[in-house]
């Protein structure tokens, strides 16, 4: 190389100087370093994989010896760069932080937290679920979105990375996310069929349809045994069958909302993070407007403070129960979405040094608050609810009275200063308290019901019959409730369409990283795949097959998935070398409440909360709550066998994944090599690996241990060393980053002898 700064002239058009030329000979060895040390890793972590734990050390060692573990790491440090140019990427923080929200707060969140919260104890509810929380929920989420954020794959990717022979996690949590699916755009579809239904006045669910008879009209029997919402949900929207093993018979209108929701869900995903991402701004946000909205119109209106009240009145005595700390620990569970593989997936189009914990404590306190705020709608409106019911029983009861009155009742029994005409809820139990007092044991004969807003609120409703009926019930009763009802039920779609993204990318995303099919390809496959099975749900007996998923298909294979989670990192990977590449990460060491959280008190929580499912669900035969027509009533019914078998048959598919593919690893069936670094990296469609000709000497064969004819060919071509000039002919290349004269864009690139220069 010339050692003056005089002018090298090279050709008619080019002219560079020496300092110019030292320049561009250190860009070529890097480059020359970097791929070869690349394609170096690469043979060495394919071979080291049948070693599993000692594969990394062995990688390092190598390195050292060959040339400096520094060289090393650093080349290390160069494709995963590379990794994550290739990766898409959120747009913005914000984006991320508003897909894992919408993730996580779904349905459950609304109609789920709201009912554990009346049932057990109240206010004092909140204190257990706070402690679960803390103790399993932010550790656990914190964990997925690390090793999601780490190593940046899918679920599947990911333990098979750890170790392949805990691969089958991650197809584990691909089914379960396939089957939870399945039926969670069903719920999609009937929010929308309600939704299409809210743009008329008055509602079609305010009052029950009459029947026109040839002498006379009466009003539908069914739905005077039971209520208009009731009835419009049983018998108009779902047109349900008394028993699972009736009602072959689609329904049409349903079929098309479930058509429209998986489209929906299929054109959102279709482009991955980049089409998704966008939609999350209004999916996720939208549902907060929704509920302060109809916390603020709530507040106004008559009995909302007494449902406010009732929620907050804690029973401690419940406290001690374990069945509270159960259902407490599930609910956490399943509300942060842990195990579906969603979390990991999102977290895996982060950047490595992006604040994983601080999103973790960020999201899970979002969510708990988002369950409070959504609480404090229900129990507000259901406190509303609870006082038009009460005055309704009030004013039946007093036409009762009034009818028994000189008869079975004495007039000197009534108070004077009680006036017929408007009965208030304070002065019928005063009546009824003297009337008891006097008749004693000829009372019940008598028919008063006890008109109570307490025992109103007691009713404890969840699910769909929180939504589709309590909560559609007491709109019925809003000013302007068309309005209000268009929104609610769009907060509903919303709500559920947030979770469904974080569900389907739980699918894909490993899918696309293990098996490389095109996005578009998948996406469109998989949602029409869903809805052909999920005509399932849609038919007269689709209700019954939805509890059935809902029961079985996630609860039992998702505590086992977070389980083997954090038994793969905690002592498997170790929970040292987890917090040192933390420390890589985030920049900063994390607490060591985590260390111990992960190797001791979460896994064993878990194993109590598996243990105490199991033992329910042994002692509870299967069961599901069917509508019975003639009767309009609830009734408990018993799975038949075959149900039994299907039951069954979701748990056991769900977790089949984790033994089959640990005993066909263990018998070397599958080698450990499968699925993982491929020896050939691209970037930007380019090829960074090159077969030498044989014959061809140079220095890398020599590094390598290895004969010329297998060592790839660093040299760059002489296009490198040329300035562009106008838009540039086919000999130039531009590097990824918009410079000419990077050599790691290397692919049948001529020999270029230094003397030449």
């Amino acid at each position: 190389m010339p050692k003056s700064s005089k002018a090298v002239t090279l050709d008619d058009d080019v002219t560079e100087s020496a300092r110019d030329l030292l320049s561009n000979e250190e860009a070529c060895e890097e480059a020359f370093k970097k791929s070869a040390l690349m394609v170096n890793h690469h043979d060495r972590r394919r071979d080291g994989d049948r070693r599993d734990g000692d594969r990394r050390d062995g990688g390092r060692k190598e390195r050292d010896a060959e040339g400096g573990a520094s060289e090393g790491e650093e080349g290390e440090e160069e494709e995963e760069e590379e990794e994550e140019e290739e990766r898409p990427a959120w747009n913005s923080k914000l984006q991320y932080i508003l897909a894992q929200v919408g993730f996580s707060v779904g349905l459950g969140n609304v109609w789920r937290f709201p009912y554990l919260c009346q049932k057990n104890g109240g206010g004092a509810y909140l204190v257990p679920y706070l402690i679960l929380l803390v103790l399993i929920g932010i550790p656990l989420f914190f964990l997925e979105l690390a090793v999601g954020q780490r190593i940046r794959r899918g679920s599947i990717g990911v333990w098979n990375y750890i170790s392949p022979r805990l691969g089958g996690i991650g197809f584990a949590s691909c089914l379960v996310c396939f089957f939870v699916a399945l039926y969670y755009n069903v719920i999609i579809s009937w929010s929308l069929f309600y939704f299409s239904q809210s743009f008329q006045q008055p509602l079609p669910w305010h009052e029950c349809p009459l029947i026109k008879g040839q002498n006379s009209t009466y009003v539908e029997p069914e739905c005077e045994k039971s209520s208009a919402t009731t009835y419009y949900w049983y018998r108009e929207a779902l047109d349900i069958s008394d028993s699972i093993s009736e009602g072959a018979r689609l329904n049409w209108r349903m079929t098309a909302c479930l058509l429209a929701a998986w489209t929906m869900v299929c054109l959102a995903m279709i482009k991955g993070i980049q089409s998704s991402g966008k939609v999350m701004y209004f999916s996720s946000l939208f549902p907060y407007v929704v509920l302060i909205c109809f916390l603020v119109r709530a507040l106004l209106l008559k009995g909302s403070w007494d449902g406010i009240r009732h929620m907050f009145t804690p029973k401690l005595e419940i406290m001690l129960e374990a069945k509270v700390w159960r259902e407490a620990a599930t609910q956490v569970f399943f509300a942060l979405g842990l195990g579906f593989g969603g979390v990991i997936a999102f977290s895996s189009y982060n950047k490595r040094d992006n604040n994983c914990h601080f999103d973790a404590v960020l999201v899970s306190f979002i969510n708990f608050f988002t369950s409070v705020l959504a609480t404090l709608v229900v129990f507000a409106v259901l406190g509303f609810k609870a006082n038009i019911m009460n005055a309704k029983c009030v004013t039946m009861n007093t036409k009762k009275i009034v009818a028994l009155l000189g008869n079975q009742i004495s007039r000197d029994l009534i108070p004077h200063h009680i006036n017929f005409s408007q009965v208030s809820a304070e002065d019928y139990q005063q009546m009824t308290e003297v009337i008891k007092g006097v008749t004693e044991g000829d009372y019940p004969s008598l028919g008063l019901d006890t008109c109570s807003i307490e025992e109103e609120l007691n009713k404890a409703v969840q699910g769909t019959g929180l939504a589709f009926i309590a909560f559609t019930e007491a709109m019925t009763h809003f000013p302007a409730s068309p309005f209000w009802s268009v929104m609610f039920f769009l907060m509903l779609i919303n709500l559920g369409l947030g979770s469904m993204f974080g569900t389907i990318e739980g699918i894909l995303t490993p899918l696309i990283d293990t098996f490389k099919v095109r996005k578009e390809f998948l996406t469109v496959g998989c949602c029409l795949l869903a809805f052909l099975i999920g005509l399932l749900f849609v038919q007269r007996s689709g209700n019954y097959y939805v509890a059935m998923f809902d029961d079985y298909s996630a609860t039992l294979p998702l505590l086992i998935v977070v389980i083997l989670e954090n038994v793969a990192v905690a002592w498997v990977y170790g929970v040292d070398r987890f917090f040192e590449d933390l420390k890589d990460m985030l920049g900063f060491t994390p607490f060591r409440f985590y260390y111990y959280m992960w190797k001791y008190v979460t896994p064993l929580l878990l194993l109590v909360l598996l243990g105490s499912s199991l033992i329910q669900l042994c002692m509870t035969p299967p069961s599901y709550s069917a509508w019975i027509q003639d009767l309009a009533v609830e009734k408990t019914l018993v799975f038949p066998p075959w149900g039994v078998v299907v039951c069954i048959s979701l748990v056991v598919t769900a977790i089949l994944p984790v033994p089959v593919v640990f005993l066909l690893r263990y018998c070397n069936v599958i080698d450990d090599s499968v699925g993982g670094a491929s020896a050939v990296s691209y970037k930007k469609g380019r090829i960074i690996k090159e077969i030498s000709r044989p014959g061809e000497d140079d220095d890398a064969s020599l590094i390598h241990g290895r004969s010329p004819s297998e060592a790839p060919s660093p040299m760059p071509g002489n296009s490198i060393y040329r300035k562009p000039t106008g838009t540039g002919g086919p000999d130039s290349d531009t590097a990824p980053n918009g410079r000419y004269g990077i050599g790691y864009l290397m692919a049948e690139m001529p020999d270029m002898p230094e003397s030449d220069l």
